[in-house]
């Protein structure tokens, strides 16, 4: 399976007078976003499922990539929100699921948690060495059979500087 960990684009800064749940891609978020989502379909990329946290930046990011043609299909997770946990959704959401292995899955949300989930999934324990840009990504092979936690191989980093 090819995982994708994608950062939610530019979003409104925090404030007294909004909630964290709420706060939204802002005009050059959605712009940047979608200029990204339009060169990762000219390279012909294509998820079969695009999983969101629940909050309004990253469901928005994933929209705007399901408008580009990424995928068809997206789920909400509360997994993806920032207090999530890779453990929790390795084992309440991508076992049961028994994915074939030619999977594309793509999940969006939020840093430092992409990070820290991608470096699990490589090295069994966050370094701090990953740092994933906002409308970033990073694609992880997981392995065919076991764990993913500490046995998966990075196949992409791009900050979106490289694809606008």
């Amino acid at each position: 399976m090819e995982l994708y960990l994608i950062r939610h684009g530019i979003a409104e800064d925090k404030a007294l007078n909004i909630k964290d749940e709420e706060r939204a891609l802002t005009r050059e978020g959605k712009e940047k976003t979608q200029k990204v989502a339009q060169r990762l379909f000219d390279l012909s990329l294509h998820f079969d499922v695009i999983v969101t946290s629940p909050l309004v930046r990253a469901k928005q990011t994933a929209e705007i990539l399901i408008a580009a043609g990424l995928s068809s299909q997206m789920e909400e997770s509360s997994h993806l929100k920032p207090e999530g946990n890779i453990h929790n959704w390795v084992t309440d959401w991508l076992e049961p699921r028994n994915y074939p292995q030619k999977t594309q899955l793509a999940l969006v949300g939020h840093e430092p948690n992409l990070s820290e989930w991608a470096e699990i999934l490589l090295w069994g324990e966050t370094k701090a060495s990953l740092v994933l840009k906002k409308a970033g990504m990073i694609g992880i092979k997981l392995p065919e059979i076991g764990s993913p936690l500490g046995r998966s191989q990075m196949f992409w980093l791009t900050p979106p500087k490289y694809l606008l």
